[in-house]
């Protein structure tokens, strides 16, 4: 049996978010590779709630898009961190997105995609978790 090698991908919530608002824009361009089947998606049970609370306030009309995406493609979905985990990364990043890169970590993703510029402000960040940390557009930048 052949190797997959499609690039399996860990998404923060907020390229999730972008994705389904606007049909444009590297987020979107994620999304639709993902569901085309050229990328793997991963994300944690947190990424996803977050992901949910988000719409639900802010964009209440992609919920249908949001529940056909995971119905038709369910992404794999990796367990939530151990407090542990987390406590390794907030001083660096704070609660919430130190929670993301834990989970990251734990799955091992070949890139994790985040907007979030404090992901790149410290770039210790990429060094210690061991993982490639990149924004959406230098994603499909470097797969492409």
């Amino acid at each position: 049996m052949r190797p997959d090698i499609r690039p399996r991908v860990f998404l923060d919530s907020n390229v999730i978010f972008s994705g389904l608002y606007s049909s444009s824009g590297a987020p979107a361009s994620i999304l639709n590779n993902y569901i085309e089947g050229k990328l793997r998606l991963v994300v944690s049970q947190q990424v996803l709630e977050e992901v949910v609370r988000t719409i639900s306030r802010k964009l209440p009309s992609a919920l249908t898009s949001l529940r056909k995406l995971l119905v038709s493609a369910p992404p794999e979905i990796v367990g939530d961190p151990s407090s542990e985990d987390i406590s390794r990364w907030i001083n660096i990043l704070g609660t919430e997105d130190a929670s993301v890169l834990a989970a990251a970590i734990m799955a091992q993703p070949d890139y994790l995609i985040t907007g979030d510029k404090r992901f790149f402000d410290n770039p210790d960040i990429a060094k210690k978790s061991g993982l490639r940390v990149v924004t959406p557009a230098q994603f499909l930048k470097l797969w492409k």
